[in-house]
């Protein structure tokens, strides 16, 4: 579970590092986004020379969170840090980058996230 102000690694090869969650678009009223939520992030480490800037305002989905999940069989899964994809738009469920780092939870693949899934070195 992340909620406002909370630091993400970027785990694809789009050039940036650090981004930081400013926003749940289409929540409503609810403060933390989990596993799978789309969310927007300002970009607060890049690679230079990269096309995404330090700064800039880009829509991810959460691929990894220290916050156990529980899945429906009963286990529980859990990441070493908080981890994001980022997205080509708002209601695109296209990744903007061709290579993902680490780990990725099964339950990305669940939401709809096809090629991230079919593109991830390990899903666990």
């Amino acid at each position: 579970m992340l909620q406002l102000r909370s630091i993400l690694t970027v785990c694809d090869n789009t050039g940036a590092r650090k981004g930081q969650l400013i926003g749940i678009p289409g929540s409503g009223n609810k403060k933390i986004a989990k596993v799978g939520t789309v969310i927007t992030v300002s970009i607060r480490e890049a690679d230079p020379n990269s096309p995404v800037k330090k700064g800039d305002i880009e829509q991810a989905v959460i691929v990894r969170s220290k916050k156990e999940i529980r899945r429906v069989d009963g286990t529980y899964i859990r990441f070493d840090d908080n981890a994001c994809i980022l997205l080509t738009g708002s209601k695109s469920k296209d990744p903007k980058g061709t290579r993902f780092f680490g780990p990725i939870a099964r339950e990305i693949r669940d939401k709809g996230y096809a090629k991230i899934a079919s593109s991830a070195s390990e899903m666990y």
